[in-house]
């Protein structure tokens, strides 16, 4: 009978400790700074929301080793708290640990798993271990945690990560793509906080520190579409220009896309800070360049032997009228001239 109760009661103790995240979940609607989750899309952060989450902790094998020490939640925090005081980080870490596993939906549990993070960080300067605790905390304890703290200090730490790099038996390796996943799991939850539109700024560069200029594209686009009067909204506008130039010469002539980094770079002039406007306006006319580029390219594929006049003249006559200033247009002009006395006797 007590191995029935005790079955009971861990499940409904689980139950209680799961349930503040899954509120928490549908707690976002909408941007606002008090927004636990995102829910909205973010185009260009990696689809990682279910991998992303971190697994339920349960209590570890062999407990006499790894399990805790007193009898109930109070007293094994009382005893991580007096092995703080003596100076012994990690077993009050692995006894703060050792509590959330065992009793989950204690009221002690949201304290110890902070302390537990902190410990982690200050005490073992584990920034990696750290994010994660505190990626626990924010999403099994939303509401019974200063989650705003939390948020704020997981983002505090994605940038530790990116100044440091991850550590790797004793070396520190760039590793752009785990701290790009770090400020994605920060603006997705807390997409109101004063530091999301930094944070996307600085996701988009990541993208672009990767090689992935496209969805580099896509989260500065976003970001200005959801902060659009902020500095870094500004700023995202001249990396999105040099990124879309970018993908133009990198991957061949695409006229819908020329077009439609044309248009962005005219919004663009008006929108960015006054000192960006040359190199805004310096984008425009290498992208024209291009544009009339392929436009001639084409008009000379229709002046060939397998092509008849009629096509020719067409494919000069739309240059004309789209580059009638084109530094090509008087050569232009003449060989459609040249076209048009030949095909005088055609019917």
């Amino acid at each position: 009978m007590c191995g029935v109760k005790k079955i009971v009661f861990t499940a409904v103790a689980l139950f209680a400790a799961i349930l503040p995240a899954q509120q928490s979940a549908s707690a976002g609607a909408g941007q606002g700074a008090g927004a636990r989750y995102a829910t909205d899309a973010y185009p260009g952060f990696e689809n990682i929301r279910e991998s992303d989450a971190p697994s339920r902790k349960e209590p570890k094998w062999f407990a006499f080793l790894n399990g805790p020490s007193e009898s109930d939640a109070a007293g094994e925090f009382a005893y991580c708290a007096r092995l703080e005081g003596e100076g012994r980080w990690s077993k009050a870490a692995k006894h703060y640990d050792a509590l959330v596993r065992e009793w989950p939906a204690s009221a002690e549990a949201p304290a110890a798993q902070r302390r537990l993070a902190e410990l982690l960080l200050e005490k073992d300067d584990d920034a990696e271990g750290a994010f994660e605790e505190y990626k626990y905390l924010v999403d099994f304890y939303s509401f019974r945690c200063d989650y705003g703290a939390a948020v704020d200090r997981m983002y505090d730490i994605a940038n530790v990560l990116r100044m440091r790099g991850k550590t790797v038996m004793f070396f520190r390796f760039k590793n752009t793509e785990d701290v790009r996943r770090a400020y994605e799991c920060c603006v997705l939850r807390a997409p109101g906080a004063a530091w999301a539109p930094a944070a996307m700024l600085t996701i988009g560069a990541l993208r672009e520190e990767e090689g992935h200029d496209a969805e580099a594209v896509k989260v500065y686009e976003n970001l200005r579409n959801l902060h659009r009067d902020t500095p870094e909204a500004r700023a995202a506008a001249v990396l999105e220009a040099a990124a879309r130039m970018r993908l133009l010469g990198e991957h061949g002539y695409n006229r819908e896309r020329c077009l439609e980094t044309i248009d962005f770079l005219k919004s663009a002039v008006s929108y960015v800070d006054k000192e960006d406007v040359p190199v805004i306006e310096c984008h425009l006319a290498d992208a024209k360049v291009l544009l009339e580029e392929e436009a001639y390219q084409a008009a000379l594929f229709y002046d060939s032997r397998m092509r008849t006049k009629r096509s020719a003249v067409s494919a000069y006559e739309r240059f004309l009228a789209e580059f009638p200033n084109s530094v090509r247009a008087d050569d232009v002009r003449a060989r459609l001239a040249e076209l048009k006395g030949e095909g005088k006797g055609e019917k």
